[in-house]
């Protein structure tokens, strides 16, 4: 604002300059008019030109405008009260109320109407023309009075937009919060919990084994070795969670995810004894006899660690949930890539899921784990539906599609040396 005042002074001091030098008396008078020009002119094109620079200077020194408004009535005094000078001066007080609020604005008004009043008084007999006598210094005050209303709306809308900042900032913050508490249940979920609950499970077969009459050594033997190795996976799990906490992100990390999901059916068929089927688009494999089918014989592109990281915790919560409460014969995992979607599918041939299930329901019930895969599918841009089977009780499909027009760019690598 004070900057546009600047530039209206700039354009009224260049219209008027030439009458009011015209109109000068020859000699000291002209000498002081032009001098008087000169130093209005260039004063206001410095504060327009950089007012971040030496505003402040003009907000600690109210003489600067004192001076300028004394330096400007020498030109007005030439040119006459009815001349394009006029306006400067009503832009003293406007440019006070910006700058110093209303006891300024109510000082410069004041000094510039009375300016005004003593240069009519020198031109004409006051009598004259009375109304016209007045209607400058009327509009100073008036300006002035603007100028510091206007002050009053800039500094409360600027404390208006400051506290809606501050209320987004707290808004993303707690956002942020919410997002890593829901991630960090996922994670939880997903890998250290089903772990501690395989231990505990084991550990109530352990203690019925040995509270029987005649304890069999070697079945309390396999039973505590597999409670060992279930607190050992949960232990690896919880470190791979806190790295994974603390590791930086690469861009340039790539995953093959076809790998990761054939190991992770090899792993999942000799836990729970389902035989688990992994293909691909081209050549099927069985684990855990047969080494899964790796990316390179697909067009399944390398996936940032991330996105990988949600498919592969999609395929296997789909799969616990196919063991636990399906009783399935076979799981079947696939990924293929055709036309430019990358599709998921984890498919058994259980018993399927209960007429009316949605997530709602198992949410409230406490089965948080349809609810972290569809978050998860969510936080990548991919789809997630479960497809049931043609026939009620032989099955239920999970079927993920992921755009890769979804997928962060692979960051190109720079050429080799020589």
């Amino acid at each position: 604002m004070c900057r546009h005042v600047f530039a209206f002074r700039l354009a009224m001091i260049a219209l008027a300059a030439p009458v009011a030098l015209v109109h000068a008396a020859p000699g000291l008078a002209v000498r002081l008019v032009g001098a008087a020009v000169v130093v209005t002119f260039m004063g206001s094109y410095v504060l327009f030109r950089d007012w971040e620079r030496f505003g402040p200077l003009l907000l600690r020194h109210p003489t600067l405008l004192v001076l300028d408004t004394l330096f400007g009535a020498l030109p007005l005094i030439a040119a006459g009260p009815d001349s394009v000078l006029a306006y400067v001066s009503v832009c003293t007080p406007l440019l006070a109320g910006l700058v110093y609020s209303w006891r300024g604005a109510a000082l410069f008004a004041s000094l510039q109407s009375l300016i005004l009043l003593l240069v009519h008084i020198a031109a004409r007999q006051p009598h004259a023309d009375l109304a016209q006598s007045a209607l400058f210094p009327g509009l100073c005050l008036i300006v002035g009075a603007v100028g510091a209303t206007q002050r009053t709306l800039l500094l409360r809308f600027g404390e208006a937009t400051r506290t809606l900042t501050a209320v987004q900032a707290r808004l993303a913050v707690t956002e942020a919060v919410n997002a890593e508490r829901a991630r960090l249940a996922r994670e939880m979920h997903d890998s250290v919990a089903k772990t501690l609950h395989g231990v505990a499970l084991a550990a109530d077969g352990l203690a019925c084994s040995a509270g029987v009459v005649r304890p069999d050594p070697a079945l309390i033997r396999r039973q505590a070795d597999l409670v060992a190795r279930s607190a050992r996976r949960a232990a690896a799990e919880s470190r791979d969670l806190l790295t994974d906490l603390r590791r930086a992100h690469d861009p340039d990390r790539r995953t093959d995810l076809c790998a990761e999901l054939g190991s992770e059916a090899r792993a999942f068929s000799v836990r729970t004894g389902v035989p688990t089927t992994f293909r691909t688009a081209t050549a099927p494999t069985t684990a855990p006899s047969a080494a899964p089918t790796t990316a390179s014989t697909t067009t399944m592109p390398p996936l940032p660690p991330a996105v990988a990281r949600h498919l592969l915790a999609i395929a296997a919560e789909a799969m616990e949930n196919a063991h636990r409460h399906a009783a399935p014969t076979r799981v079947e995992v696939g990924a293929d890539v055709d036309g430019g979607l990358l599709r998921l599918t984890v498919r058994d041939d259980g018993r399927g899921l209960p007429p009316g299930t949605t997530l709602e329901h198992l949410r409230d019930s406490g089965h948080f784990g349809l609810l972290g895969m569809t978050e998860r599918a969510t936080a990548i841009g991919a789809r997630l539906r479960m497809v049931p089977a043609d026939r009620p009780g032989t099955g239920t499909e999970v079927r993920v599609e992921l755009p890769l027009d979804a997928l962060p760019p692979h960051p190109p690598h720079p050429p080799s040396g020589p």
